[in-house]
């Protein structure tokens, strides 16, 4: 079977893409998709992603978590925010969260439509994520959250390193695939330092959360792969 595998750059452009049927792996790499792997990874029950900070408070005082970001930070009166050291076991086994990013989860509602199946990717379960990959037969588009509907580098390189490790699983490259996959092996020895040159990595400086960054690029550290069932992301069950 012939399969293609695209790399969506930004959610402005997703309009132009036909994803029915498609698997679409929306990515987030600083930090919502990164902290929700891990999340999901350390026993969260379910991560229900929300486009608005105040579509959190109708979950308010029923036992969920509420995580809230907007430019990198945390909204003042809830749990936390997108950090990745948020999402510990101690804090998330068992719990579900609703979470509301600038980035990421406005790209999980877009990529969640009728008749394709909507996974996290990250860094951190880049081969477990592949290896899935690899075994389906439906088309990927790879879905960049990126900066305010604007392109990033972070998410690009991702993109790049799924194209890279699944080039003798598919037919079909576009474009853009081939320039994320270019990036990234231009990156890969160390993504750290090339990143230092990204708008958003310095934007996430200002704040002193380089820990963040650093944690976020570390590489086949989870096996779980989160995916969106109805309203809210659970783990991938063998299978499925």
């Amino acid at each position: 079977m012939q399969r293609k595998i695209e790399v969506c750059l930004t959610p402005a452009l997703l309009h132009l893409y036909n994803i029915e049927q498609h698997i679409v792996v929306v990515i987030d790499i600083l930090r919502a998709t990164s902290s929700i792997t891990y999340g999901i990874e350390n026993g969260a029950t379910a991560i229900i992603p929300v486009s608005q900070v105040e579509d959190c408070l109708a979950y308010q005082d029923n036992g969920y978590l509420l995580a809230a970001e907007r430019n990198g930070e945390v909204v003042k009166g809830y749990d936390f925010g997108n950090s990745p050291f948020s999402y510990t076991a101690e804090k998330v086994a068992g719990k579900t969260i609703v979470l509301t990013t600038t980035n990421g989860t406005k790209a999980l509602h877009l990529a969640n439509k009728e008749h394709n199946t909507v996974v996290i990717g990250s860094f951190l379960n880049l081969e477990a994520l592949c290896n899935w990959l690899a075994t389906e037969q439906r088309d990927v588009l790879l879905l960049c959250a990126g900066w305010k509907d604007q392109f990033n580098l972070e998410d690009t390189l991702f993109a790049g390193a799924v194209v890279q490790r699944l080039r003798g699983r598919f037919t079909h490259f576009d474009d853009s695939g081939v320039a994320a996959e270019d990036l990234y092996l231009l990156a890969r020895n160390d993504l750290r330092a090339y990143l230092h040159k990204s708008s958003h990595s310095h934007r996430l400086a200002e704040l002193n959360i380089e820990e963040d960054v650093r944690f976020c690029l570390q590489t086949d550290t989870c096996s779980v792969i989160p995916v969106l069932q109805g309203d809210r992301l659970v783990r991938m069950t063998p299978g499925s």
